[in-house]
């Protein structure tokens, strides 16, 4: 799933390149490494990418191993429901019996093949059963910006990995109730990465949603008769349901299992969380391009244009600069870039930043 709207890392993410398709961490945009991180457990050919149209180009650009038919733009973006719902279709008129994973295209995840271990125990448990599967993320802090997965007791194993019941979805806690999740035990992060056979979630849609799973009936239908997708998708994506699969599917399925990771992971949800990922010199300041620091600490300065930014004497701020844009910002209010780039979007004079 590699869609978004590029707000919480601009000015470097925009509506045509958003996070997935830059190097927030790492050499490589986020989406090429999630994709060659998949290894041999599912080789490029049998990827599908959905998008949108505004970053089709991109991801092509970006994935040249995945066949350029496999990157779907919807129309217009519906939540995750709607995309889970056109990947089941996409695979079904495949291979009506597979496998498949719906995976994020955004995340941090150095240990490629520890988490291709998990992944292929996934697919096995999702393969033993009729059961929906996710991975929970070992829970490393009270954290209140992820869901939470309550684990209950032990179903089974897969690839010799103990698989157990999902006894509950958890929304995002407050700081109290985070902490007694992490001192409970048995509370994982949800990091959106689900597993299962197309009968079985197919099943779970025409139940849970049934007017949402008979309206993607018509993409079905005209896949299965040869009409092309695109056609298809402006015919009948822009009336599906807008519901998050969380919502629509995975809270209210009667068997749901998880295992645990054992890899590293991270969202990386706004410009803060990138201090975990790179250096920083001897006063704790990130310094990426051509940045000069001088008696400051603590701040994050990112520069891929070609002058040079300067800072002398504070902290704790988050200063990126683009070719277009300048962003300075404390970091207690990183969260408030994605309401800036709204009010950006309302001025005609800035648009073209967005």
């Amino acid at each position: 799933m590699a869609g978004g709207k590029g707000e919480r890392f601009w000015p470097q993410s925009r509506l045509r390149r958003p996070k997935h398709l830059l190097p927030i961490v790492g050499e490589k945009p986020m989406l090429t490494q999630t994709v060659e991180r998949l290894g041999s457990v599912v080789p490029p050919e049998k990827v599908f990418i959905i998008t949108n149209e505004e970053q089709r180009e991109a991801v092509v650009e970006v994935c040249p191993q995945v066949p350029e038919d496999n990157v779907i733009a919807e129309p217009v973006g519906r939540d995750t429901a709607a995309a889970v719902g056109l990947a089941t279709v996409l695979v079904e008129n495949a291979d009506p019996e597979a496998t498949f994973a719906m995976l994020p295209a955004d995340h941090v995840i150095h240990d490629a093949e520890g988490f291709q271990k998990v992944l292929e125990a996934a697919f096995a448990a999702a393969e033993a059963e009729d059961a929906l599967v996710t991975i929970g993320i070992t829970a490393a802090s009270p954290a209140t910006g992820y869901g939470y997965i309550e684990r209950g007791e032990v179903a089974g194993e897969a690839d010799g990995r103990k698989v157990y019941n999902v006894r509950a979805f958890r929304e995002k806690p407050d700081a109290e109730t985070a902490k007694a999740y992490v001192e409970a035990g048995n509370y994982y992060w949800n990091a959106g990465m689900f597993f299962w056979r197309v009968p079985v979630i197919s099943a779970e849609f025409e139940r849970n949603t049934p007017r949402l799973w008979e309206a993607l009936g018509g993409i079905r239908d005209g896949l299965a008769q040869g009409t092309p997708l695109a056609p298809l998708l402006e015919r009948h994506y822009p009336g599906l349901e807008k519901i998050s699969i969380d919502y629509a599917v995975m809270e209210k399925a009667e068997t749901v299992r998880v295992l645990e990771s054992d890899f590293d992971w991270d969202d990386v949800g706004e410009w803060p969380a990138v201090e975990r990922h790179h250096d920083k010199d001897d006063r704790g300041n990130v310094k990426k391009g051509k940045v000069v620091v001088q008696e400051a600490g603590g701040n994050i300065v990112l520069n891929d244009g070609t002058h040079t930014t300067a800072v002398i004497g504070v902290e704790d701020l988050i200063i990126v600069q683009t070719t277009d844009a300048t962003l300075v910002c404390p970091k207690e209010k990183a969260q408030d870039i994605k309401q800036l780039v709204k009010t950006l979007g309302q001025e005609e004079a800035f648009r073209h930043l967005l």
